[in-house]
């Protein structure tokens, strides 16, 4: 290793598996940040530059009419899902699923995914394909990892991402996996949504929790059970610089959110040929415990009480989840949990 300019850049000399883990997680990473708006150029270009516009008419008609696709369970596909580079993505950190509870293929079930982080990224790993062995850990359970519905309105883009089972998270399309879809399905919700991604700080726990209570809803009017989950070691992929509540970065960022979207961290992370700077996250341990399923009665309209009492519930679980382990998950035994608004 040699640290030139306080860069540490990367050996000559590594194992050829640590070069291919590089490079799928160096992948991942440039599909989320940029392969929508690259498929969205390439589109313009190709309609309005070249003669085989007639071609991305065509696709434009075929994308309008296939528009619901990603609130009606998407179109997956087990062969994307199995490719060998998210076997390398998964030993790159290394990532790993621990079980602690059976999960019934005659149900269906919402999973909470927390933290949010910068990327989600241990959510794509372990629910959006079979790197870490979901399928041979929960067999007959159907894993959807629900994003943000902007992802599906990006040409090209979106038939990529459906592939890997990724779903909108719209009501619409909730309601479609867990009534109309038979069951067996586990529905991935990162519940602390973009603004919590402002939250990710290695050995900072807040989760934005307080006042997320659709999911709660959901559940109560679908009879669908609750999964609490827990993603130790995602909050140490990256480095954001510092955003306390009041500063004029958190407003911005806060801002942009409400009008982008989605929040905009000002962070990094490791470079391809460097230990220092970069996009791709660090080489860190990434445990994501499922935990034990909460039964919940169906009542086709709960009332608040009713939701207060079910997310109360659901806090409990899964700060008892968190503190049951965090030290066997690399977590200093004095930090806290908290749930913020």
């Amino acid at each position: 290793m040699v640290k030139i300019f306080g860069i540490e850049f990367a050996p000559l000399r590594v194992p050829y598996s640590r070069r291919l883990q590089t490079l799928a997680v160096t992948q991942y990473t440039l599909c989320f940040l940029f392969l929508g708006f690259t498929c969205l150029f390439f589109s313009i270009y190709v309609l309005f530059f070249t003669q085989y516009y007639y071609l991305m008419l065509l696709y434009l008609a075929w994308m309008y009419y296939d528009r619901d696709i990603a609130e009606r369970g998407g179109r997956r596909s087990d062969r994307v899902r199995r490719w060998k580079i998210w076997d390398y993505l998964k030993d790159y950190f290394p990532a790993k699923l621990v079980k602690t509870a059976e999960l019934n293929p005659e149900k269906n079930y919402i999973l909470g995914f927390h933290p949010h982080g910068i990327m989600s990224t241990s959510a794509f790993v372990h629910f959006a394909s079979e790197g870490s062995g979901w399928s041979r850990l929960f067999p007959g359970i159907t894993s959807y990892l629900l994003v943000l519905g902007g992802h599906f309105m990006f040409p090209l883009y979106r038939d990529y991402l459906m592939l890997s089972g990724t779903v909108a998270v719209t009501k619409s399309s909730m309601n479609f996996l867990l009534r109309e879809n038979g069951t067996g399905n586990a529905l991935v919700l990162v519940v602390g949504g973009a603004l919590e991604a402002l939250e990710a700080f290695p050995g900072r726990f807040n989760l934005k929790l307080n006042k997320r209570k659709g999911f709660i809803k959901m559940a109560l009017e679908t009879g669908t059970s609750l999964v609490p989950t827990f993603s130790f070691g995602e909050l140490n992929l990256y480095q954001q610089l510092e955003n306390p509540p009041g500063s004029f970065l958190r407003r911005l960022q806060t801002v942009m959110t409400k009008y982008l979207g989605f929040s905009p961290p000002v962070f990094h992370g490791r470079g391809v040929f460097n230990y220092t700077y970069g996009l791709i996250p660090y080489r860190q341990p990434i445990n994501t415990v499922i935990g034990a399923p909460i039964d919940v009665e169906r009542i086709d309209r709960p009332n608040h009480a009713q939701i207060d009492q079910l997310h109360a519930k659901y806090l409990a679980a899964l700060k008892e989840l968190f503190d049951s382990h965090k030290e066997k998950c690399g977590v200093d035994p004095s930090n806290e949990l908290h749930f913020i608004d």
